[in-house]
């Protein structure tokens, strides 16, 4: 019987950090995996490093950018698969690349820089300065077009506020005293970048990941702020003081400040407070329980990372 050939798989912001653990995942799964990087890269010291390593796993390096849509379309119509993983301020960028794919006709899935937490179920619209707006735009641009996609929704990364237990401007634990954002039992979510980037790579052929968001909930990677609490306590031997802000008060302390002073208590008040990981049920709102069709898959789990911080 003749072997599936591998997708061809060409990611966008190789030099980021997720995107630079997606290639790595891609060429761990023998996926012949290419990286678009901007000609500026070359000679910025940690990206120029980055697409060495790259380079040197095997990856093809090709230079363009996401203005530029003679690259864009020379590198498109090389690949099967393409993965975008530019930042949020940069979402609105994709609407060129994704003309180009649906020019080029060849691309069998699309994952668009999302890899946070759903911006069709977020409930903090008019005070998040347009962040998960320009990703419903660019999610609307795509099903426009007709593009064939998958969305992974993995809500927050390890590595950004569980260093700290969700204390904003800390990056450590705190050693006596912890502030609840509003009750303590609403439940987030997080992921590490590592799993996310291997879950991904894994997804991009998957039928059942056609054209659906795909949510990334495992049981160790869902918890409160009481739960983070209790946890971390077991794992000091000690009580920490707890000091409650209402939701009135996180969002009074919102409104008062710019987006870039409030972004870490905006995304605390979504989903610690709105409850925008957890809120909905994945199946009756037409989503894929990545947890479900990769039963097999480990996860780093929150108490796992925690140990780390010891």
């Amino acid at each position: 019987m003749e072997k599936k050939k591998k997708s061809r798989i060409l990611v966008i912001g190789a030099t980021g950090g997720l995107g630079f653990l997606i290639a790595n995942a891609s060429l761990e799964a023998s996926h012949p995996t290419f990286a678009l990087v901007r000609d500026s890269a070359f000679s910025h010291p940690d990206k120029s490093n980055k697409i060495q390593s790259l380079s040197n796993s095997g990856a093809f390096i090709l230079k363009g950018s996401l203005q530029d849509e003679a690259t864009l379309l020379e590198a498109v119509k090389q690949v099967d698969i393409v993965i975008c993983t530019v930042p949020s301020k940069q979402a609105l960028d994709q609407k060129l690349l994704i003309s180009v794919i649906k020019q080029a006709g060849c691309i069998k899935r699309f994952i668009p820089s999302e890899f946070g937490s759903d911006p069709d179920k977020s409930q903090i619209s008019g005070i998040d300065n347009n962040f998960y707006e320009n990703k419903s735009v660019i999610r609307r641009f795509m099903e426009t077009e007709g593009i064939p996609y998958t969305i992974i929704s993995c809500n927050f990364f390890m590595s950004y506020l569980l260093p700290s237990l969700v204390q904003p401007g800390q990056k450590k634990p705190p050693t006596e005293n912890i502030t609840i954002f509003g009750d303590g039992n609403v439940k987030g979510v997080f992921m590490n970048k590592v799993d996310v980037a291997a879950f991904a790579i894994r997804a991009v052929d998957d039928p059942r990941t056609l054209n659906k968001v795909v949510y990334l909930r495992p049981p160790g990677n869902v918890c409160s702020l009481h739960d983070l609490v209790n946890l971390w306590e077991g794992k000091i031997g000690k009580k920490l003081q707890k000091i409650y802000l209402l939701e009135e008060d996180v969002l009074r302390k919102i409104k008062e400040t710019t987006f870039a002073d409030h972004s870490e208590l905006l995304f605390i008040y979504s989903a610690f407070i709105k409850g925008d990981h957890t809120y909905f049920d994945i199946e009756s709102s037409g989503g894929v329980d990545g947890t479900k069709i990769y039963p097999d898959f480990k996860y780093t789990t929150i108490t796992e990372f925690l140990d780390t911080l010891l």
